[in-house]
């Protein structure tokens, strides 16, 4: 089996993956983005895309046929991949992000978020890349908002465990690399439980029945788009001024609230009834411990420039409208 792409052609053979470089000379922007086809890699890969970056997607169990297929767990197929791509900047999107399923899962999801994660920072540093790490605010345990990048992390979970230790080994073995945090995302899903935000949509819609909403958490959901073009802002200042950025950063929208208020924010955008959400304050017992109020400090990044925010109401209307059941008859409130 083949994967072709304009400047690569990938042989995949039992055993090992076969990458040919084609006659071609590269451009000078080349991004590879790891995760390609996840909910905040998409978003990645076309922000690079959009701006006449050369940009390759990666990913694993959905990568064909839009995106190269790679295990990022076979450390010579990802060596061999890096060698020959040759990438100025890579985004490490991939991971194991819900933290119920690392819980359950906890050697492949620490295989992926840490082992992985160090192995891709060793070959970026081998190629000269500027290595983009994805992190998440959960590496705080929530109890003293908001966090600089110089807080000091005590993550309540295996995942913001995970998440924390993959930080680490990335920035131990690459000089030239960068950490971001983010928090809860949304944006074009292409299933509803493809993030925790978009998943409640079911739940606004259907207001024949009763549904009940944490009130306890305090969330900040943040457009991937909005990520996507911090990556790219990071990556073309790293290029023009190399030593001014690496470490770790902070991004996050600015809208505060729970997934009680993200249910009645989604119900508003769509002019849909709210009296159905009812608030849960307590907080959860029983479940896979989360932080009441990870918030991150954005200042580091703002001082620099970089960033933008997209309103929550909008976002989440564009993200959503597919998926709304009475669209045809709404088209004429909203078009």
């Amino acid at each position: 089996m083949e994967g072709r792409h304009p400047d690569l052609r990938i042989r995949f053979r039992p055993g090992y993956v076969e990458v040919v470089q084609a006659d071609v000379v590269f451009p000078n922007r080349r991004a590879l983005i790891t995760g390609a086809t996840g909910l905040l890699g998409r978003a990645v890969y076309r922000e690079f895309k959009d701006n006449n970056w050369h940009v390759v997607g990666c990913g694993y169990s959905r990568a064909r046929p839009r995106f190269e297929y790679l295990n990022l767990l076979d450390t010579s197929a990802v060596k061999e991949f890096v060698c020959e791509f040759k990438p100025h900047v890579i985004v490490h999107c991939a991971a194991e992000r819900r933290p119920d399923i690392v819980e359950n899962h906890p050697d492949s999801a620490t295989r992926l978020n840490v082992e992985a994660s160090a192995n891709l920072a060793k070959e970026a540093a081998a190629a000269g890349a500027f290595l983009i790490y994805i992190s998440s605010d959960y590496v705080f345990d929530g109890s003293n908002p908001p966090y600089r990048e110089d807080s000091v992390p005590n993550p309540l979970n295996l995942y913001g465990k995970t998440k924390l230790e993959g930080e680490r080994v990335v920035l131990q073995n690459c000089d030239n690399a960068a950490v971001l945090r983010v928090p809860v995302l949304y944006g074009d899903v292409e299933k509803l439980e493809e993030s925790a935000v978009t998943i409640l949509f079911d739940k606004v819609q259907f207001s024949n029945k009763s549904a009940n909403m944490d009130h306890w958490q305090q969330r900040f959901p943040t457009y991937v788009k909005d990520v996507a073009n911090v990556c790219f802002q990071l990556s073309e200042k790293k290029m023009q001024e190399s030593s001014l950025i690496k470490g770790i950063y902070h991004w996050s929208g600015n809208e505060q609230m729970t997934k009680y208020e993200i249910a009645c924010a989604m119900a508003d955008a769509f002019n849909l009834p709210s009296s159905h959400l009812r608030q849960i304050t307590d907080e959860p017992v029983g479940a896979t411990p989360r932080p009441w109020n990870p918030q991150l400090d954005c200042s580091k990044l703002e001082e620099l420039g970089i960033g933008q925010r997209t309103p929550f109401r909008v976002g989440i209307r564009d993200s959503l409208w597919p998926f709304l059941v009475e669209k045809k008859s709404r088209q004429t409130v909203f078009h």
